[in-house]
């Protein structure tokens, strides 16, 4: 048994079996990889069932040594500990090195959050003389208004636009799809975008369905998203460092603040679990906790 081979049949069984992600199977491919940096650093040659509890312990020390927060540490432990998981599930291994295996504890990072006012202005800050402007706030209205992961942005098909419905579907993670309620606001920008930027476009064969595209024709990657906001809120100069997980942020929030229910936002979200969701519940008690300790004299 060694390394490569099984992490590649681990890659098989992540996909296949559990239907991840691309992003998310090399996440946990990096994660392994961290633990054969650990190996090979130390001078260990060590097979993957010849792992102790030991060898573990001190690669967190190793980890911990490198300046490694808390909760990247135990995602990387996660990571571990599904590998070794697998190899029991396969009968490759007798006893699984990682259960007696502590995770670090980290507190509940709470998400930036944008003001409805906020999203306003940036949205309303774009520059509408450049050519791809409109096309930018169709992003961003599309962002806020349905509550995307970036991915599910880029790989937004023109096909699963519902408009007389009012909804739109998404392919989310693992190939799950659901049902997006969509806003008359984005709507609107959409159909902008499609007549005045999209139409002019010299479409690649293979991104015709897509909807979102950059001015060669081929669908916009990931990165392009994060410099498309970027470039916004540095040209009107928006004091806070956000991405486009910000807008999927600020729209569980407020609809949480409005009353929503916390079932109707998992859903809209694509959350496989409401404690992921209920984060949205607790952010304004949070905000006010922080607030008093900021800046009452006796805190």
């Amino acid at each position: 048994m060694n390394w490569e081979n099984e992490i590649d049949e681990f890659k098989d069984y992540l996909k296949l079996e559990k239907g991840l992600s691309g992003n998310s199977v090399q996440a946990y491919v990096n994660d392994l990889y961290k633990l054969m940096q650990f190996f090979n650093e130390n001078n260990y040659n060590i097979p993957p069932q010849d792992v102790k509890l030991l060898h573990l312990k001190k690669m967190i020390e190793w980890v911990n040594e490198k300046g490694v927060s808390p909760r990247t540490q135990a995602r990387i432990i996660s990571g571990i500990k599904a590998f070794y998981k697998f190899l029991l599930i396969e009968e490759k291994i007798d006893n699984d090195p990682t259960m007696l295996l502590d995770t670090p504890k980290i507190g509940r990072k709470l998400p930036e959050v944008l003001s409805i006012e906020e999203v306003d202005a940036i949205i309303n800050g774009i520059d509408l003389q450049k050519p791809e402007s409109q096309r930018n706030k169709a992003i961003l209205e599309t962002l806020y208004s349905c509550g995307l992961r970036v991915s599910e942005l880029v790989n937004l098909k023109i096909s699963n636009l519902f408009f007389e419905s009012g909804f739109i579907k998404i392919e989310g993670k693992g190939s799950k799809e659901r049902i997006v309620p969509i806003s008359n606001k984005a709507v609107e920008e959409i159909k902008l975008y499609l007549s005045e930027y999209r139409e002019t476009l010299k479409i690649h064969r293979s991104d015709e369905d897509i909807l979102f595209l950059n001015r060669r024709g081929n669908r916009l990657s990931r990165v392009m998203i994060f410099i498309i906001i970027q470039t916004i809120t540095m040209e009107i100069g928006f004091p806070k460092k956000i991405s486009p997980h910000t807008f999927r942020h600020s729209f569980a929030t407020h609809l949480v603040d409005g009353g929503a229910n916390l079932r109707a936002v998992q859903e809209m979200l694509g959350h496989e679990s409401i404690m992921t969701t209920e984060i949205y519940s607790h952010l304004d008690k949070e905000y006010l906790k922080n607030t008093i300790l900021q800046f009452h004299p006796r805190s």
